[in-house]
């Protein structure tokens, strides 16, 4: 039998304002808004790396459900997440947020519904 074990959102924007993709305070936000709005349960303290020179952001936020990263890549003007939860949730404006929040002017988003064969529904941990 195969079980329900999550989803995972996939997330590439392209458009982005480079200076945005290049603030670990304005990527911190974004990905605040997000644990908020989605009522996520952080574990841990956040993990940032910020690239030298005109580099881009590298971002992990570990959750109780999983995990939500982000990778920038300013002289691409593209931002890329990852957002994976074990338990459902309801969808987030992901396009218009991203255009709102980091200039965007094209947003791709896949979903897909993880599964585990034979095992126990939500097993593994993960809080609502």
């Amino acid at each position: 039998m195969v079980m329900d074990v999550g989803t995972e959102w996939l997330i590439d924007a392209q458009g982005c304002d480079a200076e945005k993709l290049r603030s670990v305070e304005a990527l911190s936000a974004l990905l605040q808004q997000v644990i908020a709005d989605l009522r996520l349960n952080v574990v841990g303290a956040p993990h940032w790396h910020q690239f030298p020179g005109a580099g881009g952001v590298t971002g992990m936020i570990l959750l109780s459900e999983s995990h939500l990263t982000c990778h920038t890549f300013p002289e691409f003007g593209t931002a890329t997440l990852n957002l994976y939860c074990c338990r459902s949730r309801a969808q987030w404006p992901w396009a218009e947020q991203l255009r709102l929040k980091l200039g965007a002017t094209d947003v791709h988003v896949r979903m897909l519904e993880r599964s585990g064969a034979g095992a126990p529904a939500h097993s593994g941990g993960g809080a609502e």
